[in-house]
């Protein structure tokens, strides 16, 4: 099939890249010329395993092409695909301008039947909204554009595999033909089972905001649970395998940390509040969901506090991870920015290390003193007071206790992803803090 893309970003990028390396002609929109000239010399902007091979194959096959001429591909295209931002507003609600400006584009430009198909996460009713838009440009688009939902679950770091495997294919407010052209579209990513959900457009909206704010409230009520372990004695780990083994639970989701972050989960949690408010809804548990990730991000911050009696003043600190999780460079609410401006504020300084995220932590703190972004994480160990670790990479996972024991001046580790057992790093010599399981080692400097 001929398809559009409206945006190159995460979701629409790797979209395109997908499609098209199963035989789809696929035609990328962007409104930003450089990131259109890169990507057409095979320039990925962003880091997602897999995602660049797919990018050089697609424009060598030509099945793959990126334009910033809207009217070209909206001609071309059966289906158009929009995959667009929609960053949070100062309240928290969800901008749809760049959903609604491509609609308009289309309005203008569309001379013949297409399908336009949301792919932005977007509020509960916005399918209604691009058609009442489109039919406000002209009454006779109502005949001609039909507009449906097509939610995406794409987690970064495994984005590639996720749309080429999908768990399931969400169309909402699909016409009959058009879901058969629909499933003919996407076939190839839904062999081995049908994973076709049809429903309503409203629906369809409403389950991606659903799923996303069910999995951060099950992090988030892990979180709590290692908040009143650590108040209790218990150990959060153990907590962990023994409700996991529950099927009707499963282990999915439920490990304790420093609070999530990323371009989804803080984002999606606070438009559904604000979706819900519209409709004059108090969602209470959505609330709790984000007060409790919100207090978490700082749970790192008052330990070190804590261990030195509230003078972190002329100390230097290992931080080992920057982006929110592993196998991406997206920094977007992550933890590690509210742990860094918070020792900045407290007089300490900082040499970090992260596999990809190095460039995007330049962006957003730009050159500091306080600040050393380095090649390696054993770098940040030297003249570094203690190490916090804040991404679990899997470069972190094992570790070389000695070296770090003998680098680190106070000899002290704080793990916001407990990636380690507090018995072995008492055995190696070390202070150990975690989330929701029993420190090891003494305070207050080096350990016994």
């Amino acid at each position: 099939m001929k398809l559009a893309v409206f945006g190159t970003g995460y979701v629409g990028l790797t979209l395109a890249a997908c499609l098209a390396e199963v035989g789809h002609s696929v035609c990328c929109v962007d409104v930003d010329a450089d990131r259109v000239a890169g990507l057409s010399k095979g320039l990925c902007p962003i880091f997602e395993p897999g995602l660049p091979v797919l990018l050089k194959k697609g424009l060598a096959n030509a099945h793959l092409q990126f334009t910033t001429d809207a009217a070209r591909a909206i001609d071309c295209a059966s289906v158009i695909f929009i995959a667009v931002g929609t960053p949070p507003l100062p309240d928290g609600s969800a901008d749809l301008s760049q959903v609604f400006a491509v609609t308009d584009s289309i309005a203008r430009h569309a001379r013949d039947k297409k399908v336009i198909v949301n792919k932005s996460t977007s509020p509960v009713g916005t399918v209604d909204a691009i058609k009442e838009r489109l039919v406000r440009h002209d009454a006779s688009l109502a005949s001609r554009l039909e507009v449906v939902s097509n939610p995406e679950f794409l987690k970064e770091g495994s984005a590639v595999l996720d749309c080429m495997r999908p768990d399931r294919i969400l169309i909402g407010g699909a016409s009959p033909a058009t879901l058969t052209l629909l499933r003919d579209l996407f076939a190839p990513f839904s062999r081995n089972h049908d994973k076709f959900i049809s429903m309503d457009a409203r629906s369809a909206e409403l389950a991606k905001y659903a799923a996303n704010c069910m999995l951060a409230t099950k992090i988030s009520f892990m979180n709590e649970m290692a908040n009143l372990a650590e108040h209790m004695g218990a150990d959060i780990e153990a907590v962990r395998r023994g409700i996991g083994s529950d099927p009707r639970i499963g282990y999915d989701f439920i490990y304790a940390g420093c609070g999530f972050g990323g371009s989804c989960f803080p984002k999606d949690l606070s438009a559904l509040q604000r979706i819900a408010e519209q409709y004059d809804y108090q969602p209470r548990l959505l609330q709790a969901v984000d007060a409790i990730n919100q207090r978490q991000k700082h749970r790192l911050f008052e330990k070190i506090l804590d261990h030195y009696d509230g003078d972190l003043a002329g100390k230097t600190f290992a931080v080992w991870g920057l982006a929110f999780k592993p196998n991406t460079d997206d920094m977007r609410d992550a933890s590690s920015q509210v742990l860094l401006r918070a020792l900045w504020q407290a007089g300490a300084r900082v040499r970090a290390f992260d596999p990809q995220a190095r460039e995007e932590a330049r962006r957003l703190f730009g050159e500091r003193d306080d600040l050393r972004l380095l090649d390696n994480k054993e770098e940040t160990l030297a003249g570094a007071n203690a190490l916090v670790i804040v991404t679990e990479w899997q470069d972190f996972r094992v570790l070389d206790s000695e070296l770090v024991r003998q680098q680190l001046l106070d000899g002290v580790l704080f793990d916001g992803r407990n990636l380690f057992e507090p018995a072995q790093m008492a055995a190696a010599g070390l202070a150990y803090y975690s989330i929701g399981r029993p420190d090891a080692g003494t305070r207050g400097g080096a350990p016994a």
